[in-house]
């Protein structure tokens, strides 16, 4: 009688660490995650740590600049060092799982491998939990200074109001800083429906990442020129009105390089990140879907449909540099099989994977990203 036969415990493990980088890179955040220190790493913080089920918690070191004048010429310094100020992330961590079931009797007129059969639909699974995961973890809303966080989607106004006193220097609603208030809610209010996604709005974005204190680092710096770049991961609206934006548009048709195959990069023609002003745009169309979600919360947050000016709906922009958001595992994604069910008919493969996602912040400031609330029409 034939039976599913499994993969040797070899080709386990280079199918393990195949879906592994496949599942991360299809996330589309893959590019700005990083597993190297904390002030040295890229926006998505990566931090591998085998736990068991036992301890929850991954910590994430943070060692902030020093700030004072020192001393000069044939002053003492000793009594005056300065304090090497340090803070800790805790990262609570979780499973999470899912599975596939194949009954011979849907499977007995074909030779099937089970691990090739399951191993597209997991990892789509897997790919869309964890791009979820970073977005609500972008949008998370720091409370209080032990790191407690609310999603967006279920933040009281009490707690959205934290946030915001928290983190003057590392928001922006509109086109000016003077729309600021210490009231979310106001604060949103003062966003119009013409306030969209520009140049002009990114640039004065990136101009308060760059005065922000503590600091934010910038998420690439070029060797030699010292260039310095952030990225703003947009939802489509957002993205939509900044490609329509008159100094993007006419940047891209009288400054792009058109030697070679200049037609095929350039994102008039062709979809794409777009880069202005040391800004690199990424377009995460989920982003307008989970604040779709945010505006049916139900502890009397503030939403973003309909939450500006004269009812314009609003969608957040985040602006980043490094340590923005911190991925840590427990246990990488690992295969789980199931030969017994109803006597090996229906024998069934998962995945499996401890870890835990949350925005960097200490002491209830958001550390590597400013947050841009534009006005984002729905499309008519």
């Amino acid at each position: 009688m034939a039976e599913t036969t499994l993969a040797t415990a070899s080709e386990r493990q280079i199918w393990i660490t195949k879906y592994f980088q496949e599942y991360v890179r299809y996330s589309r955040f893959a590019p700005y995650m990083s597993n190297a220190d904390i002030n040295k790493g890229g926006i998505i913080l990566t931090k591998f740590q085998r736990e068991d089920e036992a301890y929850k918690t991954i910590n994430v070191p943070f060692i902030a600049r020093l700030k004072s004048a020192g001393v000069t010429g044939a002053s003492v310094l000793d009594g005056a060092e300065e304090e090497l100020v340090n803070y800790n992330l805790p990262i609570s961590i979780d499973w999470r799982r899912n599975g596939v079931r194949l009954p011979k009797s849907t499977t007995f007129m074909t030779e099937v491998n089970l691990w090739d059969a399951a191993k597209d639909a997991l990892m789509v699974w897997e790919s869309e939990k964890l791009r979820d995961d970073i977005i609500k973890a972008l949008a998370q809303m720091v409370v209080d200074t032990n790191g407690t966080v609310a999603f967006n989607d279920q933040a009281t106004a009490a707690q959205q109001n934290t946030w915001v006193t928290a983190n003057p220097d590392r928001v922006l609603f509109g086109t000016a800083k003077s729309y600021y208030s210490t009231t979310f809610a106001t604060a949103l209010a003062n966003v119009t429906s013409a306030m969209t996604a520009s140049a002009s709005m990114m640039g004065l974005a990136k101009r308060i990442a760059k005065l922000a204190d503590p600091h934010i680092r910038p998420f690439r710096v070029e060797d030699g020129d010292g260039r310095e770049y952030f990225v703003a991961f947009h939802g489509s609206r957002t993205f939509r009105d900044l490609k329509a934006d008159t100094t993007i548009y006419n940047a891209n048709t009288q400054a792009r390089s058109r030697e070679g195959m200049g037609m095929d990069k350039n994102p008039i023609f062709q979809d794409g990140d777009l880069i202005y002003d040391g800004v690199i745009h990424r377009e995460i169309p989920e982003i307008d879907a989970y604040c779709d979600l945010c505006s049916s919360n139900p502890n009397g947050g503030a939403a973003f449909d309909g939450a500006g000016a004269s009812g314009a709906d609003v969608r957040p922009i985040f602006v980043c540099g490094g340590g923005s958001v911190a991925v840590a595992w427990g246990q990488e994604p690992t295969p789980r099989t199931d030969m017994i069910k109803d006597y090996g008919f229906r024998p069934g493969v998962a995945i499996e994977e401890l870890l835990g996602v949350k925005k960097v912040n200490y002491n209830g400031i958001q550390n590597g990203m400013v947050t841009v609330f534009a006005g984002a029409a729905a499309d008519s």
